[in-house]
């Protein structure tokens, strides 16, 4: 298994900021965390507002937490809200089951983290975070 470096993780913060130019989406804030948990790396753009930062870590805990992208986390709460309010609290509210945080894996499926991107729609932030980690040279799941 690959080790997630700085390089890398600066690499994703970058290809999913530009991602958000390119869509012209409102201001992102991103979390890169490694496959512990820990922040790698972060950037919010100008004009973010006061939680966005929580909440894109929230969104890539989440991914990591459950072991799987927080579109299936979504889906799951939707289907088993007990199960993930339960797990939440478990994490003591740090996960955001909304799509956004996506896993990154190795080319041998390992997983090296997540990211979470919030600011705008999921959908868009979801997208922003996958540009960022197939232009990192890994692959996304998004769940």
């Amino acid at each position: 298994m690959t080790d997630l470096t700085l390089e890398a993780a600066r690499k994703i913060i970058d290809a999913a900021l530009a991602k958000g130019l390119e869509k012209k989406l409102n201001p992102l804030a991103v979390a890169v965390l490694d496959a512990r948990g820990c922040t790698k790396a972060f950037a919010a753009q100008d004009g973010t507002s006061l939680k966005r930062g929580e909440i894109a870590h929230g969104k890539a805990y989440g991914a990591l937490s459950l072991g799987m992208g927080s579109r299936a986390i979504f889906k799951r709460a939707q289907e088993q809200a007990y199960f993930i309010g339960a797990v939440n609290a478990l994490v003591q509210g740090a996960l955001v089951p909304v799509p956004g945080g996506v896993l990154i894996l190795d080319a041998s499926g390992g997983l090296l983290g997540a990211v979470g991107i919030s600011g705008d729609t999921s959908d868009n932030d979801e997208a922003c975070a996958i540009a960022g980690i197939d232009a990192a040279g890994f692959t996304a799941n998004p769940g």
